[in-house]
């Protein structure tokens, strides 16, 4: 019979990372304490929904028929540089992170995983506006390019922007390169 302190021990042996002051255990880590302590359990993943770049995946952890903890995640393809290529793959990690928190894996500090939280940082940092630095410098190398106005607004549309003084991090390099093609 599995008790409470069989998985506080196992979660001892978890390597966590820090993120601004708090500790957070990887996915990973919580998957090896899971598999010290339910050696035969199963954890089962399932892809709720895909669609128009954005994923739902939940993820169920079972020792036999008994539940142990479920979890879902979320995740927008290109809304990080790992979801420019993973998001579906970032999406069912994210969600088996959780659902092993929920079965007290990797728990004291917090149920999100370095993963999740990471991601989420670097989410929320790819959407702010780029700054006024940033912004002066690519007007002038639009104007000494002598880059049409009409070609400045094509690019920028495909991005979904109306000016320079609005592009998010997120597409900041993007835009650059397709003014370099335009150049050259």
């Amino acid at each position: 019979m599995i008790k409470f302190e069989d998985i506080q021990k196992a979660n001892e042996t978890i390597n966590t990372t820090n993120i601004k002051g708090k500790e957070y255990a990887e996915v990973n880590q919580r998957i090896k304490a899971f598999r010290m302590v339910y050696p035969e359990g199963s954890i089962e993943t399932e892809l709720l929904s895909n669609e128009n770049g954005v994923c739902i995946f939940k993820a169920t952890v079972w020792n036999g028929d008994i539940i142990l903890g479920e979890g879902t995640a979320y995740e927008k393809e290109g809304s990080s540089f790992i979801n420019k290529t993973s998001y579906i793959e970032n999406c069912e990690t994210s969600a088996v992170g959780r659902a092993l928190g929920m079965a007290g894996f990797g728990i004291d500090t917090s149920i999100a995983s370095f993963e999740e939280v990471a991601n989420a940082i670097q989410q929320q940092d790819s959407d702010k506006v780029i700054d006024k630095i940033k912004i002066e410098a690519l007007n002038t190398s639009i104007e000494k390019n002598n880059i049409s106005d009409n070609v400045v607004e094509i690019i920028l549309s495909q991005y979904g922007y109306a000016s320079t003084n609005e592009i998010k991090v997120k597409d900041y390099m993007n835009i650059i390169n397709d003014f370099k093609t335009k150049v050259n």
